[in-house]
C-alpha cells in the first residue's frame, strides 16, 4: 500500500512540473497557449488542494464558512444596533429636552404666582393699617 505522504509529495511535484511547463510554453510558443495551459494547471491544483484539505480536515470548509458568516452577521448587527441606538438617543434627548422646557415653564408660572402674593411685611402693614383705621367701638 502507498504511503499517503509520499503520494501527496509526488502529486505536488507533478503540479510544480506542470506549472514549469506552462511557463516554458508561454516563453516559447504563443502566449495564449501557455496561458490556457497554465490556467488549466492552476485550476487542477486548486481542486487538488481543496480535496487534500477536505481529506485531512473534513470540517475546515464548514469552519471557514461559519467564521465568515459570524463576522458578517456580527458586523451587520453591530451597525444596525448602533443606528437604532442613535435614533433612540436622539428621540429620548428630544423628549427629555421638551420635558425640561415644560418643567421650566411650570416653575416660572409658580414663581409669577408667588411674586403676585403679598409678602409678610405687606400683610402686617395692611393689618396694622386696618386696625388703626378701625373706629373704636
Amino acid at each position: 500500500m502507498l504511503n499517503p505522504a509520499r503520494v501527496d509529495a509526488a502529486v505536488d511535484l507533478a503540479y510544480g512540473a506542470l506549472i514549469v511547463i506552462a511557463i516554458a510554453l508561454i516563453a516559447t510558443l504563443e502566449f495564449g497557449i501557455g496561458i490556457a495551459f497554465g490556467l488549466g494547471v492552476f485550476s487542477a491544483y486548486v481542486v487538488h488542494v481543496v480535496w487534500k484539505m477536505a481529506r485531512y480536515d473534513p470540517d475546515w470548509m464548514t469552519r471557514a464558512v461559519e467564521e465568515t458568516v459570524e463576522e458578517t452577521v456580527s458586523e451587520t448587527i453591530e451597525k444596525q444596533v448602533g443606528d437604532v441606538q442613535t435614533q433612540v438617543e436622539r428621540a429620548v434627548g428630544e423628549t427629555v429636552e421638551q420635558q425640561v422646557r415644560d418643567v421650566q415653564a411650570q416653575v416660572q408660572a409658580v414663581d409669577e404666582r408667588v411674586d403676585r402674593r403679598p409678602r409678610e411685611d405687606q400683610v402686617e402693614e395692611l393689618i396694622e393699617d386696618s386696625l388703626e383705621n378701625e373706629p373704636d367701638q
